[in-house]
């Protein structure tokens, strides 16, 4: 399926939008990983934990949203946003975008 967050599919042309398709990850943050990250946001340097379950949470939701817009009957998900956000030390991930289909 064709991902973008572009309007359209460069070479392609848009036959028929199938509405609105969002998919959502919400992942808890570990205790442990916490501490972790604190430590290396004292001493310098990147957060590989945190780095992972971000990469984790951004793949469920594209995954979700792919899977919603193939149930609308479209090939193609144009317009992708992502958006992020930490509520109650929970790490959200929301990708949405129009269903379509390409030819």
């Amino acid at each position: 399926m064709i991902v973008t967050t572009t309007p359209s599919v460069e070479g392609s042309r848009i036959v028929a939008y199938h509405g609105i398709v969002v998919g959502e990850a919400i992942l808890g943050a570990n205790v442990f990983r916490d501490l972790f990250a604190g430590i290396t946001d004292i001493i310098g340097g990147r957060s590989g934990a945190y780095e992972q379950e971000l990469g984790r949470a951004r793949e469920t939701a594209l995954v979700e949203m792919e899977q919603s817009a193939k149930a609308k009957g479209g090939n193609a998900v144009v317009g992708v946003d992502l958006d992020y956000e930490v509520i109650n030390n929970m790490l959200m991930v929301s990708a949405s975008g129009t269903a379509v289909t390409v030819e």
